[in-house]
């Protein structure tokens, strides 16, 4: 991108008027972008079309367009979407890898939805639950895909405002749904192993509807307020994301207003959604132990507590990186911001890559069905 003689004189005169103490805060504004053109004591990032003015005196800062490079019909400025600072020159190689990790999440969820569908043998409880997970890890990547093309493919680092709390809506209504669907898979695991003779009759397919929706009314409502208690924030500092996407923490922290109702808002979901969650899918496992050293067998405690690794390792692949990534955007001042991207990355992209791997390795009846698919499609070839 270039800038005409005309807008680079209206950024000087810009600056200008607001005296000769203003002082660029171009390192927390463009973020180490390597195509920064610095005139005129303006910094300029390609494909960004925002200035960042500070006074260095009054650490009063504002983000204003000189005329001819904003949107001044617009009340929110765009939000700017980071990359990897300092790596820009090598945005295209890391996209290869977020394309590869994209592409394995998206055909193995895609997969395990139509071998449940389509194999009358699988239209059991457990591979319902199942193709819910599947469905929301697509949801996921589907919500998080099309900022991180954009940045890495064609540097474009702006999102509108309402595009971000739409963004920022999906991803956290899917992650929430995740969390839920992993508590009734918990509660699948613990009826098929204490009482397996009245499992279906238990879990019956309406049963399950009136749960997936239960689990997406659930979501919903509580995210729902998230985008309207943003809207009431002032935005006057550099609107730069700590990622490729919009996540509620990394919003609110560039609010130059009270924004301690969010903050309160934020904690208050997680408590009610996933840590309560968390707390009843350890009491469904403690249920299950407890359940499991009442069989005689050992061969048989063994065989039910197998049928419980899967669905462990989704939890884990769930909970570790939410958790981090939570412990980082609250406690993590001090933390270098490599750590919070990377952290960003893992906690939305580990879980739809891995639970489909997890899941076509240690479920048998997902793993045969996809074998013998494959062997039946070499045959034809052949």
């Amino acid at each position: 991108m270039t800038f005409t003689g005309h807008q680079e004189a209206a950024a000087l005169t810009w600056v200008q008027a607001l005296g000769t103490d203003s002082t660029l805060d171009s390192a927390n504004y463009c973020k180490g972008k390597t195509d920064t053109i610095v005139q005129h004591g303006m910094a300029y990032c390609q494909g960004c079309h925002i200035a960042l003015e500070e006074r260095s005196r009054g650490g009063d800062t504002r983000l204003t367009p000189p005329l001819g490079l904003g949107n001044l019909s617009s009340t929110y400025r765009p939000f700017l979407l980071s990359g990897f600072p300092g790596l820009e020159d090598s945005h295209p190689v890391i996209s290869i890898l977020f394309c590869a990790l994209y592409l394995v999440a998206l055909m193995g969820n895609i997969i395990i939805l139509v071998v449940i569908r389509v194999e009358q043998s699988l239209h059991a409880p457990m591979y319902f639950f199942l193709s819910m997970l599947a469905a929301t890890d697509l949801g996921l990547c589907t919500a998080t895909l099309p900022t991180l093309l954009q940045l890495f493919w064609f540097k474009v680092c702006e999102i509108d405002f309402d595009a971000c709390l739409t963004q920022m809506f999906f991803i956290h209504v899917f992650s929430l749904m995740e969390s839920g669907i992993l508590l009734t898979m918990a509660f699948d695991r613990y009826v098929a192993i204490s009482n397996p003779l009245r499992y279906t009759t238990i879990l019956t397919e309406s049963t399950i509807t009136k749960i997936g929706v239960g689990l997406l009314l659930r979501a919903v409502a509580v995210i729902l307020p998230g985008p309207f208690l943003i809207k009431r924030l002032s935005f006057c500092k550099a609107n730069v994301l700590s990622h490729s996407y919009c996540l509620h923490p990394d919003i609110i922290k560039l609010s130059c207003s009270d924004h301690r109702i969010n903050s309160i808002y934020g904690l208050i979901i997680i408590l009610i959604t996933f840590g309560a969650d968390s707390v009843l899918i350890l009491f469904s496992y403690l249920k299950i132990l407890i359940t499991v050293q009442g069989i005689a067998s050992k061969e048989e405690q063994f065989k039910a507590l197998n049928t419980c690794v899967s669905h462990i390792c989704a939890v884990l692949l769930v909970y570790i990186p939410m958790l981090g990534v939570s412990i980082i955007h609250r406690f993590g001042k001090h933390v270098p911001p490599m750590v919070h991207i990377i952290m960003g990355y893992v906690y939305l992209l580990i879980p739809p890559v891995l639970n489909p791997v997890v899941y076509c390795v240690k479920t048998q009846g997902i793993r045969t069905r996809i074998l013998g698919n494959l062997l039946k499609l070499q045959q034809r070839v052949l």
